[in-house]
């Protein structure tokens, strides 16, 4: 027995140093080395912050593409033994949109809004009709996310070409979906047009009925214009954690393909949600921005 455990022990060290002067192995010796390249992640969201507001205004939250694409860049160097950390930084953005039909309606009663009628009575009965013109708003949503983070990962190595790494990606993250709805054609002269009035000698007169009623009109609250287009965004920043196992294949003395897998979270906290990127929405709730997430990278370096 003693002499078969021998000859076991002897045959597998003459084999590993065959493989490691063969260069299939990878040397037990502590390494150097680093890379930078191009690096998209593809996140599979199990929903979109905010979104479920955009089915008010028509839009149907299904209709963003998933995975959500991040395109990005990534880095990493080794630091001491067989740790190492790198830098990743991307943006990704998606669309949606509908040109819906419009139709036109008399309020017949007391409520605000468009009630459909209940009975066959002359006062119940439906007064809508079909809108034929050329002027159907537009209505328009993106939802957008960037991202800056720095990881750290401990690897093992399998073969010299190959190794498999886990850690983790932390860092800051940012959301923002935006609702665009305009009608018509946009002209440049008037789009920055003021929505209250006219400017004259930085004054800005505003147009009333009677200017009798000095009280109502000087604490009331000044209406503005019918609008042809608006233009509203709510955002958020948030900590993002990303737990991930990567795989490292180096395909040539100075480039190689590295995919990585791991699961994606960040929230939003309750009252941290922004309009238009600066008026804080207090009762905003809690928000999560979570998904099995993809990184590939085709990089260039050791």
């Amino acid at each position: 027995m003693r002499t078969i455990i021998i000859t076991i022990l002897l045959t597998l060290s003459f084999c590993s140093k065959s493989l490691i002067a063969q260069g299939s192995l990878y040397p037990m010796e502590n390494y150097v080395g680093g890379g930078i390249g191009y690096s998209p992640m593809f996140i599979t969201l199990d929903s979109i912050p905010g979104a479920s507001l955009l089915k008010k205004a028509g839009l149907d939250p299904k209709n963003f593409s998933s995975p959500f694409i991040v395109q990005g860049g990534e880095a990493f160097t080794h630091i001491a033994g067989r740790w190492r950390i790198g830098g990743y930084a991307g943006i990704g953005a998606m669309r949606i949109s509908t040109v819906p039909e419009v139709m036109l309606y008399v309020n017949r009663d007391t409520e605000d809004g468009y009630q459909k009628p209940s009975g066959v009575s002359t006062n119940t009965q439906d007064t809508s009709i079909v809108y034929l013109g050329e002027f159907s708003p537009t209505i328009e949503s993106k939802f957008s996310f960037a991202l800056g983070a720095v990881s750290v990962e401990y690897v093992l190595p399998v073969f010299r070409d190959v190794e498999i790494a886990t850690g983790a990606m932390f860092g800051l993250g940012t959301i923002n979906l935006s609702l665009d709805q305009h009608s018509g054609t946009a002209r440049w002269g008037g789009v920055f047009d003021n929505l209250y009035g006219e400017f004259i000698d930085s004054t800005l007169y505003y147009q009333v009925d009677s200017v009798g009623a000095f009280g109502n009109i000087q604490t009331g609250g000044l209406v503005s214009d019918p609008l042809a287009s608006q233009f509203t965004t709510i955002g958020g920043t948030f900590f993002n954690f990303q737990p991930y196992i990567a795989i490292k294949w180096q395909i040539m003395d100075r480039m190689g393909l590295r995919i990585s897998m791991g699961f994606n979270k960040g929230t939003i906290g309750a009252g941290k949600w922004y309009l238009n990127d600066r008026v804080p929405i207090s009762d905003s709730p809690e928000s999560v921005f979570q998904g099995i997430a993809i990184r590939t990278m085709l990089y260039f370096g050791l």
